[in-house]
């Protein structure tokens, strides 16, 4: 049942606040509803307890929408995140991608975590720059869209790259760029190729030998 309103209002004086948030002072709801209806809007109590009763002039459907707004985000609020799940193919096409990417940002602002998947197969494993190229630009969209931030950036698990992104905290700073997915480096030390010198560092040239004593002189023999 919503508040009272118009002439529903049955006590014997009220305090009025006028469509501005001015004070209009205490007066009576006859009067207080003159008021409203030459504005062509409703008296409605909005604080019943009080002494006198609170009124206020409005529109009562604009009233309605932003009481319905803020029960909306009171109730976002109390829920519990979820941590949703979504899969991708390395090749992905950019009209399935736009649409993963907007899937992201609703789980976002309805508060929820997502965790993406990027899934191999055999041939794929060689180029994963494809599948880095994808989530950089999921990752990019959501940070330009202030809605998540990269709790865990990608990683290969398996045949997998995995990467989990939550909802951002209000007044948490947005990041500038979008992390690269941790992909193994070479070894520096590459083993040397046949018929060739290898790539790692060579070793030190041997210290100089030093150089020979002066030979000095025998004494000689006495008669």
């Amino acid at each position: 049942m919503g508040p009272r309103m118009n002439e529903r209002i049955r006590v014997r004086e009220i305090l009025v606040i006028d469509d501005t948030g001015e004070k209009l002072g205490v007066m009576a709801p006859r009067e207080a509803l003159d008021i409203a209806r030459s504005k062509g809007l409703d008296l409605i109590e909005v604080a019943p307890q009080a002494q006198p009763p609170v009124c206020r002039i409005l529109d009562y459907g604009k009233f309605k929408y932003e009481q319905g707004k803020r029960e909306r985000e009171a109730a976002k609020k109390s829920r519990q995140s979820e941590l949703k799940g979504m899969t991708l193919t390395p090749r992905i096409d950019d009209h399935d991608l736009e649409m993963k990417i907007k899937n992201v940002l609703k789980f976002h602002t309805d508060g929820d975590k997502v965790k993406v998947a990027v899934r191999f197969r055999s041939r794929e494993m060689s180029h994963p720059e494809f599948a880095q190229a994808a989530l950089e630009k999921m990752v990019q969209s959501m940070l330009e869209a202030g809605v998540g931030v990269v709790e865990r950036p990608p990683l290969m698990e398996g045949k997998q790259m995995i990467m989990i992104l939550s909802p951002q905290r209000e007044g948490a700073a947005k990041k500038p760029t979008a992390p690269k997915p941790a992909i193994p480096k070479p070894a520096e030390n590459a083993a040397p190729r046949a018929g060739g010198e290898g790539t790692g560092p060579k070793p030190p040239p041997p210290p100089p030998a030093p150089a020979a004593a002066a030979a000095t002189p025998a004494p000689a023999e006495t008669a």
